[in-house]
C-alpha cells in the first residue's frame, strides 16, 4: 500500500493511526510544499494525474485496484461499524462530530480573519470536549472495550508525524 499526503499530520493522521492499529504495512509518500510566498506544490502536481486515480486528491492510498482509504481500510479488517447496534450508532456520531470538529479547527486556521476567528474558537473548546465527554459517559472508550497498544507504539515510533498539522499557508499549527 502506498499512502500519499503532504509531510504534515493534517488529513492523513487518522488514516495512519488506522493503518498502525490494522498493523498494515505501507510505504508512506510525502509531498513538501514550498515555502512563500509562492508555496510551490509541483511535487504533488508533477505527480497528480500520473497515479491512475480517478479523482486524484491528497491524501490517497493504493492497495492494488483500490484507492479509497478510511472506509476500505475499516472493511478490509472489519472494523467499519462497531460489533452492536449501539456501538455502531456511537461510530457515525463519533465520526460527523469529529468532522464537524476538524472543519471548524481548519476553517480558522486558514482563514485570512485568523486572528479576529481564534479566541472565539479557543473559547469554544471546553463546551465542545464537555459533550464529548458527555457522550462517553461511563464507558472507557467512545465505541467497543478495547485499548489501542497499536496506536500507542505508532505514536512512540519513527513514523509517527508530531506536526504540523496544517500546510504552511495556514495561520496556526503550520510549524
Amino acid at each position: 500500500m502506498i499512502l500519499g499526503y503532504w509531510d504534515i499530520r493534517g488529513w492523513a493522521h487518522a488514516i495512519r493511526l488506522f493503518l498502525a492499529y490494522t498493523d498494515s504495512h505501507y510505504e508512506g509518500k510525502k509531498y513538501t510544499m514550498g515555502d512563500a510566498p509562492d508555496y510551490d506544490r509541483s511535487q504533488w502536481l508533477d505527480e497528480k494525474f500520473k497515479l491512475g486515480l480517478d479523482f486524484p486528491n491528497l491524501p490517497y492510498l493504493i492497495d492494488g485496484a483500490h484507492n479509497i482509504i478510511l472506509c476500505y481500510i475499516s472493511r478490509k479488517h472489519n472494523l467499519c461499524n462497531g460489533e452492536t447496534e449501539e456501538e455502531m450508532i456511537h461510530v457515525d456520531i463519533l465520526e460527523n462530530q469529529a468532522m464537524d470538529a476538524s472543519n471548524q479547527l481548519t476553517r480558522v486556521c486558514y482563514s485570512p480573519d485568523f486572528e479576529r476567528l481564534k479566541p472565539a474558537y479557543l473559547e469554544s473548546i471546553p463546551g465542545e470536549m464537555k459533550l464529548y465527554s458527555q457522550f462517553l459517559g461511563k464507558r472507557p472508550w467512545f465505541a467497543g472495550e478495547k485499548g489501542l497498544k497499536k496506536i500507542s507504539a505508532y505514536m512512540k515510533s519513527s513514523r509517527f508525524l508530531p506536526g504540523p498539522l496544517f500546510l504552511k499557508i495556514a495561520f496556526w499549527s503550520n510549524k
